[in-house]
């Protein structure tokens, strides 16, 4: 893939300290480390590796990247991530939900980025996971996986969450896997109502503790009837809960996955051209079907850096959490012995396994389930239409194994260069593997028995 032509580092390196001089005071520690780590990726500044060919002498520099979060550049850790979700991934349709925060509590999130993304995050999973356990709806205990987005097309402020959730989960006495319609998920509305009730009452509960800060024409909002009547209209409106389509199998989870986990608020792709006057780049108008929602807008140059800052997450703040049965300390005790086993349990579960008929008894029997907290303290064999017989007391040959110990291999003392052998000092490093070749004994474990031996001739009586 060829680099842009134009990148974000292009743009603060050329009118960086420009803007940081400008707004001398407002600029926080956390946007101004992002600053100078987008400025010097791939540089001399940070070091690099020099490559060079054995054959034809080319040689090849690559400086190191800063590795930071926020940077266009350095999001190839989704490749490590992608494969830990593949591995997880269940054998059922998964659907998308999107919850948005109203604009006027956008406007008081910009001042309090940790307490109310956290605010987001915790209500709609509370809110996902209390309606899919109401009996009247799913009846089922569910996992999540939400990543949070701050941005908009146009990198305006747009604080929202998408949440992935399979389409179905754990029944509540767990015993079963309860899937839900083909598509459909959960009711839109009834998750727009409760999500605005939960987040209005920990944004209140936040704002008695003192955990909100005000500043500008928001300064006022400190009184708390000034606060109360804030929020008075905004427990009347509809607050955006929006359930897309459910995607078409798990590699179109992980397609969208690796779009949206590990993204910043602009790519370097996006951006057409930038000078001391403005910076042109492309956007999505959502309100648009087709073709022309693809636009072309411009800001200027200090503004466009403004809007790119703004997205900073605070340090320590986790962009993409898991809850219900992904939460990431009771995921292995969910799900046993592996997410591998669990796919196959749904798939009997559901029906949509044809290799189950053709299994033996006992064969199903050992089949692994989806594991429940109170598992260590009953036997689910018991439990099994199938009488398995008893397994032999002598366990001795459980396990197999033959082990062969071979000669160590020399290894050059000079370890800057290891991997590398001259001709000269080939044969001098090396004499021992020029030694002939003896018969070493076979070492046994378990019922493995040597051949035998063959006795000696007895003595005439």
């Amino acid at each position: 893939m060829s680099r842009p032509a134009l990148e974000v580092a292009d743009i603060f390196r050329d009118h960086g300290a420009a803007w940081r001089s400008t707004n001398a005071g407002h600029v926080s520690l956390d946007q101004l480390r992002v600053m100078s780590a987008i400025e010097r990726c791939r540089t001399m500044a940070l070091g690099g590796h020099v490559a060079r060919c054995e054959d034809c002498a080319n040689t090849l520099i690559a400086y190191n990247s800063c590795r930071n979060r926020h940077c266009p550049k350095c999001q190839a850790a989704t490749k490590e991530w992608l494969a830990e979700r593949e591995a997880e991934l269940l054998p059922v349709g998964y659907f998308h939900l999107v919850f948005t925060l109203p604009g006027p509590i956008a406007d008081i999130a910009y001042h309090n980025k940790a307490a109310i993304y956290i605010m987001l995050f915790t209500a709609a999973a509370e809110v996902t996971l209390t309606i899919a356990a109401d009996p009247k709806r799913l009846s089922a205990k569910i996992g999540i996986t939400a990543v949070l987005h701050s941005w908009g097309s146009a990198m305006t402020h747009h604080p929202h969450v998408h949440m992935m959730v399979p389409g179905g989960g754990i029944s509540v006495d767990g015993t079963r896997w309860v899937s839900c319609r083909p598509r459909f998920f959960l009711p839109v509305r009834v998750l727009s109502r409760l999500f605005r009730r939960l987040f209005l009452g920990k944004l209140l509960a936040a704002h008695q503790a003192g955990r909100l800060a005000f500043f500008g024409d928001h300064a006022v909002l400190a009184e708390p009837r000034a606060f109360a009547a804030f929020l008075a209209p905004l427990r009347k409106t509809e607050w955006v809960v929006y359930a897309k389509k459910p995607f078409a199998g798990s590699q179109a989870v992980l397609a969208y996955l690796s779009r949206y986990t590990h993204r910043v608020a602009i790519s370097n792709r996006r951006l057409i051209s930038a000078d001391a006057t403005g910076v042109t780049f492309t956007w999505k108008d959502y309100r648009i079907e087709g073709p022309g929602r693809y636009k072309t807008m411009t800001l200027p140059t200090h503004e466009f850096i403004r809007r790119f800052l703004m997205h900073v997450l605070p340090k320590g703040l986790h962009r993409i959490r898991h809850y219900g049965l992904f939460a990431n300390g009771n995921r292995a005790a969910n799900i046993r012995p592996s997410p591998r086993a669990a796919k196959r349990a749904i798939l009997l579960e559901t029906g949509r396994d044809d290799r189950s008929r053709r299994r033996t008894p006992r064969a199903a029997a050992s089949l692994p389930l989806l594991r429940r907290p109170y598992d260590h303290h009953r036997d689910l064999r018991g439990r099994l239409p199938t009488k398995i017989p008893p397994r032999p007391r002598n366990r001795s040959g459980q396990h197999r194994h033959l082990v062969m110990p071979s000669p160590a291999i020399c290894q050059p003392n000079d370890t800057r260069h290891s991997g590398w052998l001259s001709a000269s000092t080939a044969s001098a490093d090396c004499g021992e593997l020029n030694r002939p070749a003896v018969a070493l004994p076979i070492c046994c474990f378990g019922n493995a028995r040597p051949a035998p031996r063959p006795h000696p001739p007895r003595e005439a009586m």
